[in-house]
């Protein structure tokens, strides 16, 4: 494959750690062909900064992008995910086809901004209010992988299969019609998504399982049959993330969650976990041995009250973390992982729990860049030879970050990163964010405020 382009970067960190002047090289597909160190004096293209590897979301709501800081008001003596549920659903029963591709849009326009460059969309919004289909099979999911190609993000669509409103196969409320699918339909969305987007080096497609509460044991027996008979990609799950949900898998079926998914599938590094809060050593052990990844997302657990997934005993346990933005309270990598780091302190009493052998913040980046990898499905996760060219560049000369120089610029974006110093960002090749400026965040941004009046209206 012929090399497309050559950047020169002051500074880069490779999987070998900080180097500076790197070239590196990226061929027709979008993929890093070439990396160099040493490089002063070359015809590349000069980027100024720290270059370091984009980091994966990979656990999304686009369209609740549109309701962050609507339910900040108490609803009651008990406040909690459960009433908060019901801003959401009502949020979901308003959001056409039209809407969410807006909403989706601007959302991946700010994740770029931020540094994430792929996301991991887990996609339940499959039909109108009442449950009845769209008149385009699959409408909802295309209005999302249009916003993705419109923004130049990475994206691993996950439609998720949604049959029951709790264990014991209780029937869907009113609220949630338009959520569900039997797995014969669920199956077809699913190929159709793959044959649609075969030829786009940008998007992936995987599958999701809503919960165990929404998906009962014979429907995923059934659904995992069929994925493993098509090599389907990466699987998701919500799981174990309220202790009511917790409390109601013990009565039906005698089990914790995540002790009897790992009882009952065949899970491996395909799956990745999400929350999986109220996770006992036990079965954090039972998911490190596994290979499977955890989807962590504090912001939005500490915003619901979820509480406290124990990451420094995961993390000892050999365990694969990543991060995703959730209900995207917020939008920022270095909020999330700031946020993981900042737990485990208050929990411990100490401080740099998650630093491993040196720096906290090249620590907590690595760790989730390749669980990231690993939960999308994409070849990303380091600025390596054969992997996608998914490229964050820092702005050295922003006031946070000067006179910082190795891993203490990803201590300093991390730990202190006001305001954003994030400049320039590649997904796939391609740069999508120059000087602080998305490409297309203009007539993005124009769409998303109308979509947001015709949702006020």
């Amino acid at each position: 494959m012929s090399l497309r382009r050559h950047f020169r970067f002051d500074t880069a960190w490779l999987p070998e750690g900080w180097r500076e002047n790197v070239v590196i090289g990226i061929d027709d597909d979008g993929n890093i062909a070439s990396v160099q160190t040493g490089e002063s004096t070359t015809d590349a293209i000069a980027v100024a900064g720290a270059a370091i590897p984009g980091m994966p979301n990979v656990h999304s709501h686009a369209f609740q992008r549109a309701m962050a800081g609507l339910a900040e008001r108490r609803s009651g003596e008990h406040d909690s995910f459960w009433t908060w549920r019901e801003t959401m659903y009502e949020l979901a029963r308003r959001t056409t086809p039209e809407l969410l591709n807006a909403v989706a849009a601007q959302l991946y326009v700010e994740m770029l901004k931020a540094g994430y460059t792929a996301v991991c969309e887990f996609h339940y919004l499959h039909h109108q209010p009442d449950g009845s289909p769209y008149r385009e099979h699959g409408v909802m999911a295309h209005a999302v992988v249009d916003a993705a190609v419109a923004a130049g993000i990475g994206l691993t669509l996950l439609p998720t299969l949604y049959c029951t409103s709790d264990f014991g196969s209780q029937p869907p409320t009113a609220r949630q019609r338009q959520f569900v699918s039997d797995v014969p339909q669920f199956m077809d969305l699913c190929d159709d998504l793959r044959a649609r987007t075969q030829r786009q080096q940008q998007i992936g497609v995987g599958a999701a399982l809503h919960s165990l509460r929404a998906v009962p044991q014979p429907q995923l027996r059934e659904v995992l049959e069929s994925l493993h008979a098509r090599s389907a990609g990466p699987i998701h799950i919500h799981i174990a993330e309220q202790e009511r949900e917790v409390a109601e898998c013990l009565r039906h079926y005698g089990q914790r969650p995540i002790e009897w998914l790992l009882d009952h599938a065949t899970v491996d590094q395909h799956w990745c976990l999400v929350h999986a809060t109220h996770a006992t050593n036990t079965e954090l052990a039972g998911i490190a041995r596994s290979g499977a990844s955890v989807a962590l997302c504090p912001t939005t657990e500490a915003n619901l009250g979820d509480g406290i997934f124990d990451l420094p005993a995961f993390i000892a346990a050999n365990g694969v973390m990543a991060i995703g933005s959730d209900s995207h309270i917020s939008i920022s990598p270095p909020e999330e992982l700031r946020w993981l780091e900042y737990q485990s302190r208050l929990l411990r009493r100490e401080r740099n729990v998650l630093a491993g052998e040196g720096s906290t913040g090249a620590h907590l980046w690595r760790l989730a860049c390749t669980g990231g990898a690993q939960a999308s499905g994409r070849r990303v996760g380091a600025l390596r030879v054969g992997l996608r060219a998914d490229v964050v560049v820092l702005d050295l000369e922003s006031p946070a970050l000067l006179g910082r120089s190795n891993d203490s610029i990803l201590d300093t974006f991390i730990f202190s990163g006001q305001p954003n110093p994030v400049r320039d960002v590649m997904a796939g090749g391609r740069w999508v964010v120059q000087d602080g400026q998305h490409f297309a965040e203009i007539p993005i941004a124009a769409g998303y405020r109308r979509a947001m009046r015709a949702l006020q209206e």
